[in-house]
């Protein structure tokens, strides 16, 4: 795990301290691959449990399973019968169902039909919750945080940046040269000139239709009078 050193650490801690893990981190953050990784590591057995608000107690910790060949009650051991347990989203089931786990964490037991069965070595609860979302969530009473050890916040890794001084690559190139233009605050705006009004034509005079083309002048004979 890269850039988790502390959630590492509080893992390794908190199984060499025979306590229990409580992850807090938003989704996508490698919280399942981090306890994964830790019991491939150590060769250790691991299972999950997606808690659930249908999540039946018995759904943990096992129940009798009746067997009609031999006409007698058998236990099925649960999923919390492992070395290393993921409880994912632990907040997101009832109350009833958070308090199966409060014996095998404390007393690292489960007790079915009122027979304790003891649970093996080592033994880790690493529960994780969401702290963002809240809606359709049970929040852990005082009773049940008190049974982990740690709360260790997994948060998220910033991008990776690359350096200026760094040869280009044809992708960084592509992207430079598709990049819009910067916006300069010096440059001025052009402004709009309206354009010069245009002269009027000049207009020639209007002849009068009595008016012959031919005469002009102040002799000019008056045209002749219509008879009736």
């Amino acid at each position: 795990m890269v850039g988790q050193d502390p959630a590492v650490t509080g893992l390794v801690v908190a199984l060499l301290c025979r306590g229990h893990v409580l992850l807090e981190g938003v989704p996508g953050v490698a919280k399942t691959l981090l306890v994964r990784a830790l019991a491939s590591a150590l060769e250790l057995d691991t299972k999950r449990v997606q808690f659930t608000p249908d999540l039946m107690p018995s759904d943990v910790t096992g129940s009798l399973v009746y067997d009609a060949r031999t006409a007698e009650f058998s236990f099925q051991p649960g999923p919390v019968f492992t070395n290393l347990l993921l409880a994912d989203e632990i907040n997101r089931t009832p109350p009833k169902t958070q308090s199966s786990l409060l014996e095998a964490m404390e007393e690292r037991q489960v007790t079915v039909d009122g027979t304790p069965r003891p649970l093996p070595e080592p033994f880790l609860v690493a529960a994780t919750q969401n702290p963002v979302e809240y809606e359709g969530t049970y929040p852990l009473p005082e009773a049940q945080l008190d049974r982990f050890l740690l709360k260790l916040t997994v948060p998220c890794r910033p991008g990776r940046t690359r350096s200026t001084s760094s040869p280009a690559t044809p992708r960084a190139s592509t992207r430079a040269t598709c990049a819009p233009p910067a916006y300069a605050p010096s440059r001025t705006p052009p402004t709009w000139t309206p354009p010069a009004p245009k002269s009027p034509r000049p207009r020639s005079p209007r002849r009068s239709p009595h008016t012959s083309s031919t005469s002009a002048g102040p002799h000019a004979s008056p045209p002749p009078s219509r008879s009736a």
